[in-house]
């Protein structure tokens, strides 16, 4: 083991034991968290996973998924988790783009220079000093952050604002107008009090908000409801292949997001058809998995509800993942735009989370899936 491959497998260990630490274990007992443990699950694992349908040993589990996928891009990880860098990558799909305006630093707003092309700072491009490097190579005029941003939301009327790095849902912001002012996540700003927020921001990315289509809307329309497809290169047959994909659904439980973790819903893709299964929901006030065949609040059939366009939306995102075979492993972040086939990602992640996967069953069942970890390493 390098040097970086030791220091990617400490960190990932210390993040494992932090997430037990700070997640709840849903009631179990010390034995049965003991025997999850043992196994290398964290003792939520022991209620969101099926381990009586199925063998512990047919799930990745969340040691193999901390320690073991964090690095699996290797130095291209970067090209992902950065998202300035992601967004020079998605210059080349300008239909699939969400647009980023600019970068917040220092309490000023770096634009973005559109007529930069497709080409990457070389500091971006090798994993160096990659937000150091990019802001100034490829951005233009420099403004007052936070009035620019107030003024950007009086013409459009909103905006996403997110750092960096990071994923999750963490670290995004949603900012609209509203006849009072103005939101961020849903809470109301004055004008002054947006403008302070935004000043005090650093290292954000200014972009457009992506407006979801009918379809999406339907489900649940007080939050962008997001599919999110992990892809895995075929080294084999030199080509990309969609592991697992999940619809996830905001609730009034989740906020202004539609993440799993945050009491959003998860319902499972079947890849051939584009068909929804029920939604899942992580335990409230209880030890169990809760599953809505319709929505909660909105009264939205799930479970059967088909997505509009899948194939052409599958095919789309297998051919962009198939051009970059140096990132083998990606979770991409979806919107789905109109009714047909359309859609803008948002968002990828090098180190993409399975709990929202995985609580539909083991992906390790899927022979392909498991080839794909074995000969990464992983398992």
């Amino acid at each position: 083991m390098n040097v970086r491959d030791a220091y990617f497998t400490i960190q990932g260990v210390r993040d494992l034991l932090a997430t037990e630490r700070e997640l709840p274990s849903y009631s179990q007992s010390l034995p049965r968290r003991l025997a999850l443990w043992r196994r290398g699950f964290l003792s939520r694992a022991g209620v969101i996973y099926d381990f009586e349908r199925y063998d512990p040993a047919a799930f990745l589990s969340d040691y193999e998924r901390y320690v073991g996928t964090k690095n699996l891009n290797g130095t291209w990880s970067i090209a992902l988790s950065n998202k300035l860098f992601f967004d020079w990558l998605m210059r080349s799909y300008p239909d699939h783009r969400m647009t980023v305006y600019g970068v917040v630093r220092n309490g000023t707003i770096h634009e973005i220079n559109e007529d930069a092309g497709g080409s990457l700072p070389s500091a971006v491009a090798d994993g160096g000093a990659a937000l150091e490097s990019a802001v100034g190579s490829g951005t233009g005029a420099v403004a007052d952050a936070g009035e620019w941003v107030a003024d950007r939301l009086d013409e459009d009327g909103k905006l996403v604002l997110k750092w960096v790095r990071g994923g999750g849902g963490n670290n995004v912001l949603l900012c609209s107008r509203t006849d009072e002012g103005y939101e961020i996540n849903g809470e109301d700003h004055d004008r002054e009090a947006l403008i302070e927020r935004v000043d005090g921001l650093e290292n954000y990315l200014v972009c457009e908000h992506v407006e979801q289509g009918p379809y999406a809307a339907e489900l649940y329309p007080e939050t962008p409801n997001t599919i999110r497809a992990i892809t895995m290169y075929d080294e084999d047959r030199e080509e990309a292949f969609v592991a697992a994909a999940v619809q996830r659904i905001g609730t009034d439980a989740s906020g202004s997001m539609d993440n799993f973790s945050q009491g959003g819903l998860s319902a499972e893709i079947d890849l051939e058809t584009g068909e929804l299964g029920p939604g899942a929901q992580l335990p409230r006030g209880s030890d169990r998995l809760e599953w809505h065949v319709s929505h909660p609040e909105t009264g939205a059939r799930i479970e059967g509800t088909a997505i509009p366009g899948w194939e052409r939306i599958r095919e789309k995102l297998l051919a962009l993942a198939s051009d970059h075979p140096m990132i083998p492993y990606a979770g991409w972040d979806l919107v789905v735009t109109d009714d047909g086939g359309s859609f803008k990602i948002i968002e990828a992640n090098s180190y993409p989370g399975l709990k929202a996967m995985q609580v539909h069953g083991p992906l390790l069942a899927d022979d392909r899936v498991r080839r794909f970890y074995e000969r990464h390493g992983v398992r």
